[in-house]
């Protein structure tokens, strides 16, 4: 099996740097702008972070900083409470990531590899959460948390988190568990093993990059939502790094556009850090379910 994947991996490289090669260069021209049109509005924020206020009322958007101004983010930090907002965030996205990728691996694998009546009924239910909008089910499910004293509370956001997470989740497992052959578990129960070495012994080293990649993807909706924090959570102590942005002003509702820039570079840091040390992985991931091994 590894010396098939590494073989797969040295044919698609091959490719890889024979396309490279003939790209023309319009195409190539044409990449380099969406890299710019990407990179730009980062770099622009966080250029913007280091900016006195005084440089925002008498200076063009786009000029650059005549100094550094940390005391923006110090600002943001303890008078914009983005520390307890980047807390809560970071505490509800963990959780959920952790239930998300526990529940989806081993239903994924359920799903996909052991076989029982109504296997394929189950893994459409599970699929056809994709289709169902966000906005929909917003009211309903404020109803039930406020029936059950769940509203103002982390438990609220974490629930939301995972049940709408897994679909996703599950359908990119399944996926990727396609391509992994019968034959090794078929092995692995000849010689002994039980259905729970086979998941841990065998499929989880397997699906790594699956996981990193519904890890990855799964970390950006969550830290980065906005509906179900504004609905679920009016507590200011248990707000999300997102709904913190929007009320970020001082107490006369003025602006302090510093601290606000250096407030957006603090919430998208962790993404871009992520997607950074994991981006190989992803696409491997991303990419892997086209190549059957």
């Amino acid at each position: 099996m590894e010396e098939i994947v590494r073989q797969q991996k040295i044919k698609i490289a091959h490719k890889r740097k024979i396309q490279s090669k003939t790209l023309p260069f319009i195409g190539k021209l044409g990449i380099a702008l969406i890299l710019l049109i990407e990179i730009y509005p980062i770099i622009w924020i966080i250029l913007s972070s280091f900016k006195s206020t005084q440089e925002f009322n008498m200076t063009p958007s786009y000029s650059l900083p005549t100094a550094i101004h940390l005391e923006n983010y110090v600002t943001a930090w303890k008078a914009g409470k983005m520390n307890i907002f980047f807390t809560n965030s970071a505490i509800n996205t963990l959780v959920s990531l952790i239930f998300i990728l526990a529940f989806s691996t081993m239903a994924s694998f359920a799903l996909t590899k052991m076989k029982w009546k109504g296997r394929d009924l189950v893994l459409k239910i599970f699929l056809s959460g994709i289709m169902i909008p966000t906005v929909i089910v917003l009211i309903p499910l404020f109803t039930v948390y406020k029936n059950v004293g769940l509203l103002n509370t982390r438990t609220a956001l974490i629930i939301s988190y995972v049940a709408f997470g897994l679909s996703l989740s599950i359908y990119l497992l399944s996926t990727y568990l396609k391509y992994i052959p019968d034959d090794l578990i078929e092995a692995a129960v000849i010689d002994g093993a039980n259905i729970y070495q086979v998941f841990l012994e065998i499929i989880l080293p397997l699906l790594k990059t699956g996981i990193v990649t519904v890890l990855v993807i799964q970390f950006f909706f969550k830290w980065n939502d906005l509906m179900f924090s504004m609905t679920f959570v009016s507590k200011t102590e248990l707000k999300t790094i997102q709904t913190g942005l929007l009320y970020f002003s001082d107490m006369y509702g003025n602006r302090n556009w510093g601290a606000i820039f250096a407030s957006i570079g603090i919430s998208v840091m962790p993404t871009l850090l992520l997607y950074g040390c994991l981006n190989k992985m992803v696409i491997e991931g991303m990419t892997s379910g086209a190549v059957k091994g």
